[in-house]
């Protein structure tokens, strides 16, 4: 019995031992791994800040082209309004 309570608490020691650098082995490669995976999302931010910037651009000349096709097309129309007015205004002369 004498010796349970001599080798129990030697072991219980050592095991203690053992799990503690275990746990400190695990914390360094969590780090480790946190690390790496801080990097790539830095790299992933990063490229999808470039892709932002390129949509915006085009989004830019997209709005340029749409302003300017608009502003013929109301040219256009105007132009044909014109010339169908003109044709009522001639018919309401001669009536």
């Amino acid at each position: 019995m004498e010796a349970l309570n001599i080798v129990l608490p030697v072991l219980l020691y050592i095991f203690g031992i053992i799990l503690l650098i275990v746990l400190i082995i695990l914390g360094i490669r969590l780090i480790q791994i946190l690390n790496k995976i801080d990097k790539a999302v830095d790299d992933t931010i990063e490229r999808i800040n470039l892709f932002n910037d390129v949509l915006s651009t085009l989004s830019k000349a997209a709005n340029g082209v749409s302003a300017v096709g608009d502003k013929v097309i109301s040219g256009l129309i105007g132009v044909v309004s014109k010339i169908f007015n003109k044709n009522k205004e001639e018919e309401d002369y001669y009536e």
